[in-house]
């Protein structure tokens, strides 16, 4: 079942990633694949015993560094909207528990979803 949920992930993954092109603003295609490695990774903290504030904690102290940056330069969190968006998803490994796997397909879909229309009339 573990094994059939990930290989799921990883097909939508790659199809998509193949299919959409990358957008100026916010997240990119690379960024949700990463993003999602993140988010699958936050879960396995959870699991090991990570508290929820200490990983939150972490993150926006993440987000503050990465501010000194300019925008073309930062991983993922290009403005507001991306890190509420990161930290939203980061939110729900602790507060709506799943097993990574499961929070790295949610994390895609909705990450995808923000990329915008995928296809020939994108």
């Amino acid at each position: 079942m573990r094994v059939r949920v990930r290989l799921r992930s990883i097909v939508v993954a790659i199809t998509l990633a193949a299919a959409a092109p990358a957008h100026g603003a916010g997240a990119s295609v690379a960024e949700c694949l990463e993003g999602s490695d993140f988010i699958a990774n936050a879960a396995r903290a959870r699991d090991n015993g990570l508290a929820r504030a200490s990983f939150l904690e972490r993150l926006d102290a993440d987000f503050m560094a990465i501010r000194a940056f300019p925008p073309a330069l930062r991983w993922f969190a290009h403005d507001a909207d991306d890190e509420r968006f990161l930290r939203g998803a980061a939110q729900d490994v602790f507060d709506r528990p799943q097993s990574p796997e499961m929070h790295r397909t949610d994390f895609l879909r909705a990450c995808f979803a923000r990329l915008g229309p995928i296809g020939p009339s994108a």
